[in-house]
């Protein structure tokens, strides 16, 4: 809970900073693109963060994000029906997951490995299926294209529909690790894998679940990603989309090294992102700067996050020796 006051007090410092440095930032207009791209990379922060929980890594997200969503472009645009297409790209983006997930425990492979190399085979199939061509919609998928760009209307605001679905999924997942048997099984397998196997878990089925989940997320944001654009570049859609989603996770206290996180905080840390991105277009900086800047203030966070840590856990012991 300390950290995620932490990282939502950064949330805040930026806010007031840029509101008082640009009046345009509190527009309604401004506030609802923000949540809408806060939606559409919330969902993957949220996927990842449950694999990274277990102690694994996911490298491979970016690029089922443009897998899926170079595919449901070509498909649709070949006259396929979206009751199809959409189910079809869903369970075989679970599909990958799971192949992530044996490969991991039957085959005991390194987790960042067998990620890395699929990050590079998708993104090799989806290039290929192309042509490494762009490939657009066309007429036809209005309706299907109100998960990106829907809208409730609440007054002068509206609530996006991709940022819905982000919350959807991150109460899903928040109930998941909090009020489920299985959730505490996750904490266990990242915390100590050995020693959750002796107390009688199945660490196998856990991490599956974990790469399956995750990667159904991506396939998920890759569709909604590819309705938002209307049109897809197969070498360029979702590229370094798991740097983000992973850099959301950490930042919003899950640790790398397994056993912790709150999906509150992934998705706070997903806003982090998306408003300082918002923060260096509306303040006019330098458009080449803005990975810098963002990834300063990241490292700027975690660094800090740290310091407190170890002077709390210091002053722990000196109380209790």
């Amino acid at each position: 809970m300390k950290k995620t006051l932490g990282i939502f007090g950064l949330l805040v410092v930026i806010c007031v900073f840029t509101a008082m440095k640009s009046e345009n930032f509190l527009s309604a207009y401004n506030m609802q693109n923000t949540f809408r791209w806060t939606g559409l990379y919330g969902v993957l922060g949220v996927g990842v963060a449950l694999v990274i929980i277990s102690g694994g890594i996911d490298l491979s997200l970016g690029s089922v994000v443009g897998l899926t969503g170079t595919l449901l472009a070509l498909l649709l645009g070949k006259g396929y029906s979206p009751w199809v297409v959409v189910p079809t790209l869903l369970v075989g983006s679970a599909l990958i997951g799971l192949f992530h997930g044996l490969l991991i425990t039957k085959m005991k492979l390194q987790p960042f490995v067998v990620t890395l190399c699929s990050l590079l085979f998708l993104r090799g199939i989806g290039r290929y299926a192309t042509e490494d061509q762009s490939v657009g919609f066309g007429a036809g998928f209005e309706g299907l294209g109100k998960l990106a760009t829907g809208s409730i209307p609440l007054g002068d605001f509206a609530l996006p529909v991709p940022f819905i679905s982000m919350i959807i999924v991150a109460l899903l997942a928040g109930f998941f690790l909090q009020f489920t048997i299985y959730g505490r099984y996750l904490f266990a397998l990242g915390r100590n894998e050995e020693a959750a196997r002796y107390s009688g878990i199945n660490t196998d089925r856990v991490t599956i679940g974990a790469y399956v989940v995750c990667s159904l997320c991506a396939g998920f944001s890759g569709i909604v990603f590819a309705l938002d654009l209307n049109t897809v570049q197969p070498a360029g859609m979702g590229e370094f989309y798991e740097l983000f989603a992973i850099a959301a996770a950490v930042l919003g206290g899950c640790s790398l090294r397994g056993g912790e996180g709150s999906i509150l905080g992934v998705v706070i840390g997903t806003a982090v992102i998306r408003v300082l991105y918002n923060a260096i277009n509306i303040l006019g900086l330098p458009s080449q700067l803005e990975f810098a800047i963002i990834g300063a203030v990241l490292l700027a966070g975690v660094v800090v996050d740290e310091l407190v840590k170890q002077v709390v856990a210091r002053k722990r012991a000196e109380v209790t020796g």
